[in-house]
């Protein structure tokens, strides 16, 4: 594949720099972040929830892990569960199957994001594929994540 239109759209309406970076194929955040030499810490990792209110999508870093826990007191959300996978492909319908980006704005899905990733300079993301990386500065990732609302949301 390459760039998710949904992707190429967001980095076009939002006029924000950015580069591809290529990569073996890999079927995980961790495995991307390892065989893209980059930091799995400024890789965002999109983690997709559900529960009776609709779909969210949380963002955090490929390093840690989502606190389910925390995150449902947070949003006063107690029954968010993570999404079964056959009803990924009706929100993400132009990503390969796991490789979802985090731009949930663009998805047209609410979207939280872990503070960690708003203190990294560079952010790394998944472009809706196993083979390519989004690259963008913090400016640009914030603007990406519009309408997005930054909590601790991973497990310490």
């Amino acid at each position: 594949m390459s760039l998710a239109k949904t992707v190429n759209y967001a980095l076009a309406l939002t006029r924000v720099d950015f580069q591809i970076l290529r990569h073996h194929h890999s079927d995980t955040a961790l495995a991307a972040a390892r065989t893209a030499h980059v930091d799995p810490s400024t890789l965002a990792k999109a983690v997709v929830l559900k529960d009776g209110i609709g779909p969210l999508l949380a963002v955090v870093p490929a390093s840690e892990r989502l606190d389910l826990e925390r995150l449902r007191a947070a949003l006063r959300r107690p029954g968010l569960d993570f999404i079964p996978e056959e009803q990924l492909d009706q929100l993400f319908y132009d990503c390969d199957k796991g490789a979802i980006p985090p731009l949930g704005p663009d998805y047209r899905v609410p979207t939280v994001v872990d503070l960690r990733l708003r203190d990294s300079d560079q952010v790394y993301f998944e472009a809706g594929d196993h083979e390519d990386l989004v690259h963008v500065d913090q400016t640009s990732f914030r603007t990406l994540m519009r309408g997005a609302e930054y909590l601790d949301i991973v497990v310490h």
